[in-house]
C-alpha cells in the first residue's frame, strides 16, 4: 500500500537507505532549539547569493517571521553588493561572510539557506546541521548519490528541519493535481514523462581563463579538485562541467523529475536506469549532455526524462513540464503551479492552477516554528530521492559508448515508448542541423539498482564508483559514523 507522508518520513529515521519504504505512524518531531521570544525574527543566513540566492533573500525577507540576518558569498564583490541591496530594500544590513564556517559559528543564526553551486549543496547543508542550524537547501540537494543520502542521515541524527528547494510541492495547483492522480481519477498510472526543453547556448571555447579577482577560489572550489578555470563565464556556467554541476538534468530537470516521481507515488530511486544523448550543436567548454534521454523503472512503472538544449517545439503543450499517462486519460503539467487533465481522446476535463515560490519559504518557516518536519512539503528525503534519479541517469550516460542511431533503435526494438522517444530525439537533432550519421550517440548501459541505492549486475563496479567522489581536504564529506 502507498504510504502517507508521515509514514514516509517516520520510516526514513533509520539511516539505512534500504528502509526508505517501511512504515510508521508517529509524526516526526525535530529537535527543540532555544525558543524565540515573542516578536523575535528567525535569523536566516543565505549561503551563495549571486544567482538563486537572490530569490532566497526575497523569500525569507518577505515572510513576516524571518529576516536575512547574514549572507555568505565567496565573491566579495557579490556579497557586498547584495548586502547593499538588502539594506536599501529591507532597511537593515546583514552580516557579510566569505567563509560559511565563520557564519555557522554565529549562534544567532537559526537557519541556513543554501544556494551555492551544486558541488557544495550537501556539504554546506551537513555542516550547517552539525552546527545546530535548520536548513533550506536548493535542488539538487547533492552532487552525487552518496552525499545526498548522508545529508538525510545528518537531518535524522540531529532531528533538524531540512527542506529541499523543489517549490512546486508547495503550490496549491500542483498539490491538487497530484492528489487527483493519487485518488485514482486519472485511472491506473504507469508512466510519467519529464521534459526539460530549455535552449542553452554555447558557453564558449575551452581555454585557460582567470577567475574574478574578488573570488576566493579555494572556497569556491571546496570539495572539488582545485583546477584551472576552463570556461569563460565563471558564474553559472559551472552547471555544464562535471566537477561542479550535473547538466540540465540536475539543474532545471530536477524540478520536473521530482514532479514526475511524485505523480507516480514512488519513494525510491527505482530499480533500473538507462540513458543516452550527447552534447550537440556546438563544441565548447561544457562536459554535460545538452540533449539526453533517461529511462527509469520502478517495478512495472516507468519514468522517461527528456533534456533538449537546442531549439525545440513543445511536446503535448509543455516544454518544461511533465506528462502523466493514466488508463482514463492524461495530465499535462506545463509549469510549477498548473496542470490540465485530458480524456483519452484529448478533450479537456479539468484545470488546476495557483501558487508561487513564496509558498515554499513560508512552508519551511511554518515547520521551523512548529518543530515538526512532517509539515514540510519537500522534506530532505524527497529532495534526495529526486536528485539521485538525476545522478543515476548521468552515471549511465557517462558510462556510455558512441553508437549509431540504428544500433540504439535495435536495442529498443521491443520497447514502443523507447522507440517513439528516440524517433523524436533524432528528428529534433535533425531539425537543428545535427547529422547523426555514424556513431554519434553516447549510449549508456542498463544499470540495475538495489534498494540500498547501489548498483548490481553488469557494469555495477564502474557505476558504484561514481556514486560518490574524491573530496579535497579540508572539505571532506563526513562518514555516517562521523556525523
Amino acid at each position: 500500500m502507498p504510504q502517507n507522508r508521515r509514514e514516509f518520513l517516520e520510516n526514513s529515521l533509520s539511516v539505512g537507505a534500504a528502509l526508505a519504504c517501511a512504515g510508521g505512524l508517529k509524526a516526526v518531531q525535530a529537535q527543540e532549539t532555544a525558543p524565540k521570544k515573542t516578536g523575535d525574527k528567525i535569523n536566516v543566513c543565505v549561503v551563495g547569493v549571486n544567482g538563486r540566492g537572490g530569490e532566497h533573500i526575497r523569500g525569507f525577507s518577505n515572510n513576516p517571521d524571518s529576516i536575512v540576518y547574514a549572507i555568505v558569498d565567496v565573491d566579495q564583490r557579490v556579497g557586498e553588493s547584495k548586502a547593499a541591496l538588502i539594506e536599501k530594500e529591507y532597511k537593515h544590513r546583514p552580516k557579510v561572510y566569505t567563509d560559511l564556517r565563520e557564519a555557522y559559528a554565529d549562534k544567532n543564526v537559526d537557519v541556513v539557506s543554501v544556494a551555492t553551486p551544486n558541488h557544495w549543496h550537501a556539504l554546506a547543508a551537513i555542516w550547517a546541521i552539525q552546527a545546530g542550524k535548520d536548513v533550506y537547501v536548493e535542488k539538487p540537494v547533492s552532487h552525487n548519490v552518496v552525499e545526498g543520502r548522508r545529508l538525510v542521515e545528518a537531518a535524522r541524527k540531529y532531528n533538524k528541519i531540512v527542506q529541499c528547494g523543489t517549490q512546486s510541492r508547495s503550490n496549491p495547483g500542483l498539490k491538487e493535481a497530484i492528489k487527483y492522480i493519487h485518488d485514482g481519477q486519472l485511472g491506473e498510472v504507469k508512466l510519467a514523462r519529464g521534459l526539460c526543453y530549455k535552449p542553452r547556448n554555447s558557453i564558449g571555447p575551452r581555454s585557460n581563463y582567470e577567475p574574478p579577482s574578488t573570488v576566493n577560489l579555494d572556497l569556491w572550489t571546496g570539495p572539488a579538485p582545485l583546477a584551472p578555470l576552463t570556461r569563460k563565464n565563471f558564474h553559472y556556467d559551472w552547471h555544464w562541467q562535471w566537477p561542479y554541476g550535473n547538466g540540465d538534468l540536475g539543474n532545471q530537470g530536477i524540478h520536473q523529475m521530482d514532479i514526475a516521481r511524485w505523480a507516480l507515488n514512488e519513494n525510491s530511486i527505482g530499480d533500473s536506469v538507462m540513458s543516452y544523448g550527447g552534447r550537440y550543436g556546438y563544441e565548447d567548454a561544457g562536459d554535460t549532455a545538452n540533449t539526453q534521454v533517461c529511462f527509469h523503472t520502478f517495478g512495472d512503472k516507468r519514468l522517461i526524462f527528456e533534456v533538449r538544449g537546442l531549439k525545440t517545439d513543445a511536446y503535448m503543450g509543455a516544454k518544461v513540464g511533465v506528462i502523466v499517462y493514466g488508463s482514463e486519460g492524461y495530465m499535462v503539467i506545463p509549469s510549477y503551479s498548473s496542470a490540465t487533465v485530458f480524456s483519452k481522446d484529448g478533450k479537456e476535463i479539468k484545470q488546476f492552477k495557483g501558487g508561487s515560490d513564496q509558498n515554499h519559504y513560508n512552508n519551511f518557516i511554518e515547520a521551523f516554528k512548529a518543530r515538526d518536519m512532517s509539515k514540510l512539503n519537500a522534506e530532505i528525503l524527497e529532495g534526495h530521492l529526486s536528485s539521485a534519479l538525476c545522478h543515476v541517469g548521468n552515471i549511465s550516460y557517462r558510462l556510455g559508448s558512441l553508437e549509431s542511431l540504428s544500433a540504439l533503435e535495435t536495442q529498443l526494438a521491443k520497447d514502443p515508448e523507447g522507440l517513439e522517444t528516440t524517433k523524436r530525439f533524432a528528428e529534433h537533432l535533425k531539425a537543428n542541423g545535427v547529422d547523426l550519421t555514424g556513431n554519434k550517440i553516447q549510449v549508456g548501459p542498463l544499470l540495475k539498482i538495489l534498494p540500498n541505492e547501489t548498483f548490481t549486475g553488469p557494469r555495477s563496479e564502474e557505476a558504484n564508483a561514481m556514486l560518490s567522489r574524491e573530496y579535497r581536504a579540508p572539505y571532506l564529506l563526513p562518514t555516517t559514523e562521523q556525523l
